[in-house]
């Protein structure tokens, strides 16, 4: 089969990027012909490792800068293009210049199956790709997570997609309910968990990971942990990852009083070396599509303590078995869940353990094939429809 899988920017950092990676690694180890198009290229080389059978190409090449761009993304309600709507979260990227690009390239298609991965892209390519292509759109986030010029434009247009896929059951039925008729397909993102060394919940530590923005909820957090640590000082949080919200957080921590106790390390290269080494995995966040850095952790044994956000958590934990949930932005609650946990080693390896055995669940070895049947059942169908202006 030939697979070609659009990215916003394949030469970033982010867990999209890095999912569609080893999503496309994958199906060119299965011998089919596999090509990753990139909309922008503003690195010389890609952050993840590209298996060498993939085809790797970019349509606006920003290396030199955006220079070009400036003005009409300063200006995006009168300079954009007429697909990607406004509050579309990386609209800011589809000046009209980029947004034609993707147009041109998806018109040129006739053949194979294109993969397109952020609503921007799934629009373009509904309203565009010709239907000798077989279009499927994949939503790394959730429906409900879009603003309604967004989702309104997702309701009118996805419905000509040869299949759209989500991550989680709760994503497929809200999907469902939004386009009755198309096909909605659940394929979680897959996780390697081979040589993962697991925790053995001996160090004090709570960590947490992700890019520091306000999405990721680290303020909660640190707030949670601030309260929980006064009966626990031996223990420590440390999040990783970078982001604009860096100093904002880093003001919080030092407000916090506790002093070196809480940290922020930025980006780590050895971050499952991190992971094995604490003790509990806090997901903070307000939203999520799937926590692909929270089932990372629950394959080193790392029990969870979470917020039973919108969408993913709760597709994922179990309750009182691999992690405790604890209701939305409740910091007293996600305090009081880590000041259990923290003190009770015992129930820390039992949910850690547990953790473990249900990461499995997302490994390479049992999502890839998915991909594939969904694949090879889409080869043997005749065209949806046209293109859907």
């Amino acid at each position: 089969m030939k697979i070609r899988y659009m990215l916003l920017h394949a030469y970033g950092m982010g867990g999209t990027i890095r999912t569609v990676v080893n999503q496309a690694n994958a199906m060119a180890a299965a011998g089919h012909e596999v090509e990753i198009v990139s909309v922008v290229r503003r690195r010389t080389a890609a952050q993840f490792a590209i298996d060498a059978r993939v085809k790797l190409s970019a349509l606006v090449d920003q290396r030199q800068g955006v220079a070009a761009d400036s003005l009409a993304r300063k200006v995006w309600r009168r300079a954009r293009g007429k697909i990607v709507p406004y509050g579309e979260f990386a609209a800011g990227y589809f000046t009209e210049r980029v947004e034609q690009a993707v147009i041109d390239y998806v018109s040129s298609l006739d053949d194979g199956i294109l993969v397109t991965t952020r609503p921007a892209l799934n629009l373009i390519s509904a309203r565009r790709t010709p239907a000798t292509v077989k279009r499927v759109a994949q939503d790394h986030m959730n429906l409900g997570s879009y603003p309604t010029p967004v989702r309104e434009q997702i309701t009118r247009h996805y419905g000509g997609f040869d299949a759209v896929v989500v991550l989680t059951e709760t994503s497929r039925t809200e999907y469902r309910d939004a386009l009755p008729g198309t096909r909605i397909v659940r394929i979680p993102n897959a996780v390697h968990m081979a040589g993962r060394e697991h925790s053995d919940q001996s160090e004090p530590v709570v960590i947490a990971v992700g890019r520091l923005v306000p999405q990721k909820g680290f303020g909660m957090l640190i707030n949670a942990f601030a309260e929980a640590a006064a009966d626990h000082p031996e223990w420590r949080l440390r999040i990783f990852g970078t982001g604009p919200n860096k100093e904002r957080l880093e003001a919080k921590a030092a407000a916090s009083g506790l002093g070196d106790r809480i940290r922020l390390m930025g980006r780590s290269d050895r971050i499952h070396d991190e992971l094995a080494r604490a003790s509990i995995y806090a997901l903070s966040s307000r939203i999520e599509g799937l926590p692909m850095a929270m089932i990372e952790a629950m394959g080193h044994a790392l029990p969870v303590v979470a917020f039973d956000c919108p969408t993913g958590p709760a597709d994922v934990l179990t309750p009182e078995v691999d992690g405790v949930l604890v209701p939305p932005r409740d910091v007293d609650a996600l305090a009081a869940a880590l000041r259990r946990v923290m003190g009770d080693r015992e129930l820390r390896r039992r949910l850690g353990a547990a953790a473990a055995v249900t990461a499995h669940d997302y490994a390479p070895e049992v999502v890839m094939p998915l991909w594939e049947d969904l694949f090879a059942s889409l080869s043997s169908e005749a065209p949806v429809g046209g293109r859907a202006r």
